[in-house]
C-alpha cells in the first residue's frame, strides 16, 4: 500500500509552515477590498478584462458596500485575534498597485496603521508596477511584505488568447525589481487555460523556477458566470480540464517546483453562485484529498524532479 499522507511530514512547503517560521506562530490572511480597478477593465488596455475573469473579480467586494479598510479589518479580524494569530492584511480584489503612486502610498500607510497588523500582501498585475511603487511598498513598516502577481501562464500565446494584456517578460521584470527591494513575490499559475494542454503548467513552473519567486498559487481554470470564458464554453469553444488531469498536473508541478518556493494554494475556490464549470471544482475537500493521495501514491515530494 502507498504511504498515507502525514500532516506532520508534508509533501510540499506550505504557507502555514512559512508563516510559522516568520512570525513564530500561526498567521491569518485577512482579505480586504480597496475598491481598486484594473487597466484591463477601464479601457486603458481593454474593457473586456481577462477571458477568465468577470466584473466582480476575486475578493469580498466590501469597499463598494460602504466598508473602508479599517471597518473591514475590525469586522474580519476578531476570530484570528481570539486564536492569537498574526494578522496579515491582504488586498485581494483586482489590481491594487494600479493608478498613481500617491494612491498606493496612501493605501500602504493606511494598511500599516491597522491595529496589530504584522504583514501586508498586495494582489496586482506586473504591468502595474514600477521602481517607484515597489520602493513605496518596500518601505512599509511591517515584518512581511508580499506581492501576489498573476502570471497565469508563461506562454505568450496563451496570455494573448486570454486577453491578459502583458507578456511573460513583463512578469519577470517585476519579479526581479521586487526581489531586489526585498519584497517577496507569489506567482499565480492556472492549469487548463484555452488552447493550452495540462502540460502547459509544467512549462510555467520551469519559468518561475528561474526567477526570484518565493511563493506560488496553483489554480484550476474556472468558468465563472459573466466571463468571456463562460461565453466561449457555452458556444462549445472551450472544455475545462478533467478532474484527473488537473490532479496529475498539480502533482507533477510540485515534483518539478524549486524546493524553497512556498506552495500557497493547490486549487481555485469558486465564489458561491458563480461557477458554471467544471462541476468538480466545487468539491474542494475531495479535490485536495485526490491531490494528496496522488502525491503519496507516487511518493512525490516538492522538488524531487527539480533540475536547476
Amino acid at each position: 500500500m502507498p504511504p498515507r499522507h502525514n500532516a506532520m511530514d508534508p509533501r510540499y512547503l506550505t504557507l502555514a509552515t512559512a508563516f510559522r517560521a516568520l512570525f513564530g506562530r500561526r498567521a491569518k490572511k485577512i482579505p480586504l477590498d480597496a475598491g481598486s480597478s484594473c487597466p484591463n477593465r477601464d479601457g486603458t488596455l481593454s474593457r473586456g478584462g481577462c477571458l477568465f475573469c468577470n466584473t466582480v473579480g476575486s475578493g469580498t467586494g466590501l469597499y463598494h458596500t460602504g466598508f473602508g479598510l479599517r471597518a473591514q479589518w475590525d469586522r474580519l479580524t476578531p476570530p484570528a485575534r481570539r486564536r492569537g494569530e498574526a494578522l496579515v492584511a491582504y488586498l485581494q480584489s483586482f489590481s491594487n498597485t494600479y493608478g498613481p503612486a500617491a494612491r498606493l502610498a496612501a493605501l500602504v500607510a493606511e494598511l500599516a496603521a491597522l491595529p496589530e497588523v504584522a504583514g501586508i500582501r498586495l494582489g496586482t498585475r506586473s504591468d502595474c508596477l514600477d521602481a517607484e511603487k515597489i520602493a513605496l511598498f518596500a518601505a512599509a513598516p511591517v515584518a512581511h511584505r508580499q506581492l501576489e502577481l498573476g502570471l497565469q501562464s508563461a506562454s505568450d500565446a496563451t496570455l494573448a488568447r486570454c486577453n491578459r494584456g502583458h507578456d511573460a517578460a513583463c512578469f519577470a521584470r517585476a519579479a526581479h525589481l521586487a526581489a531586489a527591494a526585498g519584497i517577496g513575490v507569489t506567482a499565480h499559475l492556472m492549469a487548463g487555460l484555452p488552447g493550452e494542454e495540462a502540460s502547459g503548467l509544467l512549462a510555467s513552473v520551469a519559468f518561475i523556477n528561474a526567477l526570484p519567486i518565493t511563493g506560488v498559487k496553483f489554480h484550476n481554470t474556472l468558468v465563472v458566470a459573466g466571463s468571456g470564458l463562460a461565453a466561449l464554453y457555452a458556444s462549445g469553444g472551450y472544455a475545462p480540464l478533467a478532474r484527473e488531469a488537473y490532479v496529475a498536473a498539480v502533482a507533477e508541478a510540485i515534483a518539478r517546483l524549486r524546493p524553497d518556493i512556498v506552495v500557497e494554494r493547490i486549487n481555485a475556490d469558486p465564489v458561491p453562485g458563480e461557477l458554471v464549470a467544471p462541476a468538480w471544482a466545487a468539491d474542494k475537500r475531495g479535490l485536495l484529498a485526490d491531490i494528496a493521495a496522488r502525491l503519496d501514491a507516487l511518493d512525490i515530494r516538492q522538488g524531487c524532479r527539480f533540475r536547476p
